[in-house]
């Protein structure tokens, strides 16, 4: 599908890498950007969101390059997206929208698809108008419909009772979930959560220090799912539980952060984060940003973080470990792909570990009869895996 790419420097200062992000998540979905139309604004068009003039280049650009989509770089209000749809007579969708549809294609879980649905028909809902304009007229009480009812009305009913359904199945499983995590704190088990940046190589991280297999590509949003492997960590402190999560990105619609709440509480009651940082990213700094605004949203700022300057074989660095003036570890740089710095990233987590408040741990052979199954694990299969060896 050809598209027009949207974006309006309101100089925040990061906008080159919002829209180079914004094709990626274009190339994610499944659409070749073919053109990218950019201005300049100090506050968004009430009508247009990108002003009539701006709305006609991109109008000339459709008819010219024969473009079947434009995407824009921001969230539009329902009012803006159909005056432009009006105007342009062509399928436009906004950041919130894209990264809703890479979400729908990648969720794998029964979990994940759930929080997809309901986080769609919460923005769906914002936009009925659109495609029903031509029925908002009343009409008579026949079938679903009581007297009266529009077929606007309707459907809005309708979304409402699924959106119902669906925060009562996922109102369970977050009970479930919380389930087992009070049986690993009876357990003692200390827990770990990977995460960052979408693309920052949590998944490659995850797979080389568990062999899950989990799927990892050069793509945004490859990780869906939250999946979780205990990791045995010598004797001092015995297995830990590493969950990997979906990755962060900047301006993360707020409907996806509420939906993805139960995929998320695996970081909220996490024991220690590992900030996954891609190192040779340009923009690294505000990535992280962007990630700790996340986890301020979801509540799990006050968890102990360890950065992990991950892709150092790309970056031209070394591996090592940094120190803060407590001395305590704040960053390990290491490569997932090469295993470089692993054993660094080992010997980090197991400190944490041991310096946990109120944590208690027994010591676990590798070859001993694994424990109960973890939440999240696809293959129902505890794992015991050495980090950092291969």
């Amino acid at each position: 599908m050809r598209a027009a790419l949207v974006g309006v420097d309101f100089g925040q200062g990061d906008f080159a890498a919002s829209v180079e992000e914004l094709s990626l998540l274009a190339r994610s979905a499944g659409v070749e950007p073919v053109t990218t139309i950019t201005g300049k604004r100090s506050s968004p068009d009430a009508a247009y969101f990108v002003g009539s003039g701006k709305a006609d280049e991109i109008g000339f650009a459709v008819q010219d390059l024969q473009l079947e989509i434009v995407i824009f770089n921001h969230a539009l209000s329902p009012a803006q997206q159909r005056n432009l749809e009006k105007r342009l007579n062509i399928r436009v969708l906004d950041r919130t929208s894209l990264i809703l549809d890479i979400f729908a294609q990648r969720a794998q879980s029964h979990e994940g698809k759930l929080q997809v649905e309901l986080a769609q028909l919460q923005h769906l809902a914002t936009r009925l108008i659109r495609g029903w304009t031509h029925l908002e007229r009343q009409k008579g009480g026949i079938g679903l419909r009581g007297p009266g009812e529009t077929q606007l009305e309707t459907d809005r009913r309708l979304i409402g009772e699924r959106v119902k359904m669906l925060r009562a199945r996922l109102s369970k499983l977050r009970k479930q979930h919380e389930t087992q995590r009070r049986s690993r704190g009876r357990s003692h088990t200390f827990s770990v959560s990977l995460v960052g940046y979408t693309n920052a190589g949590k998944s490659t991280l995850f797979n080389a220090m568990t062999k899950a297999g989990v799927y990892v590509a050069d793509q945004l949003f490859a990780t869906l799912d939250t999946t979780s492997r205990r990791v045995y960590m010598g004797e001092e402190v015995g297995n830990v539980v590493v969950s990997d999560t979906v990755g962060f990105v900047r301006e993360l619609p707020h409907q996806l952060v509420a939906a993805f709440r139960a995929t998320l509480e695996e970081t909220i009651h996490a024991d220690l984060l590992l900030h996954v940082v891609d190192a040779a990213s340009p923009v690294r700094m505000e990535q992280i940003e962007q990630v700790n605004l996340v986890l301020k949203e979801i509540g799990a700022d006050h968890i102990p973080q360890i950065l992990v300057w991950n892709k150092i074989d790309a970056a031209g660095l070394e591996p090592t470990v940094e120190r803060d003036e407590y001395d305590k570890i704040s960053r390990v740089f290491t490569s997932a792909r090469t295993g470089a710095g692993m054993d660094l990233l080992r010997g980090a987590i197991t400190e944490a570990a041991k310096s946990a408040p109120g944590m208690a741990y027994l010591y676990e052979a590798p070859d001993g009869e694994p424990d109960d199954d973890v939440a999240g694990e696809p293959d129902g299969h505890s794992t015991f895996t050495q980090v950092g060896s291969h």
